[in-house]
């Protein structure tokens, strides 16, 4: 049996599965977080939250990782952990920092920071010739304008250090840019209390459907689990609509797009890691959208395990112990599954959502969460506002997201406007 040290989590799904792969495998974790109270306030999908399961809970300013070091070193000394893991994005380089403290396996904390600011990556892999879009940092207004005028509108401007698609847009004009830019100039501390770098950065907006590449990265070889497909809407935003695994594409795309996910872990050297790889399959080959070094969020794991067998939580908690992480696929009766996401397109207060009787009582379904009356809800602008989710699977072929597209569109969400 090991002992993990878990550093902060989200309140979403990962929270639920990470735990549920240490335990399974017979290891136990302590929490650590700067906030109890943080995951108290939402426990997920209404049960008592499973970071309560943990050994012990810690508590300690895990936002201050050069004090955080020394604190966490004495707790070694007497609870003695054997890896350390997160699943949250804000908190990824300070688990590596903590591992490559302690002596414990992990992916380097260097290769881990460049992978979770986006304008290291872009310079990274930009160096090491992985293709993605042309793009420039910018630290000012000014010098994104000048930056847009030389790439060439339309653009995508992102935070460089944001996850969950927040304050991501399209821009197609400097009017756009302006807004845009100012909106996330606004945001200066983000929702773990983190002040955020004020940089921005501007890319090429790139057409082609979207993939993520889920790999596994061990003793310096990066295994491909499989390839997701993502529909994407809300413009001019960029939400996360669905998702479908095994993505339904010419085996050529996938080749390609699996080829540059690898390239792209190498080349930021990422090892001992699960990753989710975003790509853009355009007119002119694959391109790198984002290196995440976690596994994948939106239940793209869950989509994965009920297709292939392979838990990549179970894997996330393997590398992070330095063992090999088991990946062998097993029959699960299904050839293809899809999650759809409930995306709200008005502001109010959830009174209802019809339709869910019928949905539950689908051929295929594998879940479905939907909010609660008395939400408070705002028009989506990330991947934070969802109002639930459906998820089904086809036992025959690629067939889960029709499925999923038609159960949605019996989900009909009441929304009564503020007055």
């Amino acid at each position: 049996m090991a002992h993990l040290l878990m550093v902060e989590s989200w309140v979403g799904s990962m929270s639920r599965l990470l735990p549920r792969a240490v335990r399974e495998a017979g290891h136990e974790f302590t929490f650590l977080t700067r906030d109890l109270h943080h995951y108290l306030r939402s426990a997920p999908e209404g049960t008592a939250h499973p970071l309560l399961g943990a050994r012990h809970l810690l508590t300690a300013e895990t936002n201050e990782t050069d004090a955080l070091l020394p604190f966490v070193e004495r707790t070694h000394e007497a609870l003695r952990f054997d890896g350390v893991i997160t699943s949250c994005d804000y908190y990824l380089p300070t688990a590596a920092r903590i591992a490559d403290r302690l002596g414990l396996p992990g992916p380097t904390a260097e290769a881990v920071e460049t992978a979770c600011r986006k304008d290291a990556t872009r310079r990274a892999l930009a160096a090491s010739g992985v293709p993605g879009p042309r793009f420039a940092r910018c630290a000012s207004l000014a010098e994104a304008a000048e930056a847009a005028r030389g790439i060439g509108y339309p653009l995508v401007l992102k935070p460089v250090d944001l996850c969950a698609g927040m304050f991501v847009r399209r821009v197609d004009d400097e009017t756009a840019l302006t807004a845009a830019y100012r909106a996330l100039d606004g945001f200066p501390v983000n929702a773990r209390g983190q002040r955020r770098n004020p940089v921005v950065l501007l890319e090429e907006f790139l057409q082609g459907p979207e993939v993520s590449v889920e790999t596994v990265s061990y003793a310096g070889s990066a295994r491909v689990v499989g390839v997701t497909d993502k529909s994407v809407g809300g413009a001019p935003a960029f939400i996360e609509t669905g998702h479908m695994f095994p993505a339904a594409l010419p085996a050529a795309d996938v080749e390609a797009a699996v080829d540059t996910a690898v390239r792209a872990v190498k080349a930021l050297g990422l090892d001992e890691v699960v990753a989710h790889t975003e790509i853009k399959l355009t007119a002119d080959g694959p391109r790198v959208i984002e290196v995440n070094p976690r596994p994948a969020g939106n239940r793209i794991t869950e989509l994965v395990r009920h297709v292939t067998g392979i838990d990549l939580a179970a894997a996330a908690v393997d590398v992070a112990l330095g063992r090999q992480p088991d990946l062998s696929r097993r029959p699960t009766g299904l050839s293809s599954a899809a999650i759809g996401f409930l995306v709200p397109d008005r502001a109010g207060t959830l009174t209802a959502i019809d339709g869910s009787d019928r949905v539950r009582s689908a051929d295929g379904l594998l879940e479905l969460q939907l909010a609660e009356p008395g939400k408070a809800v705002k028009v989506a602008g990330s991947n934070n506002e969802y109002l639930g989710h459906v998820m089904a699977g086809d036992a025959d072929g690629p067939g889960a997201r029709d499925r999923v597209e038609t159960l949605l569109t019996a989900l009909r969400p009441r929304v009564e406007a503020a007055r």
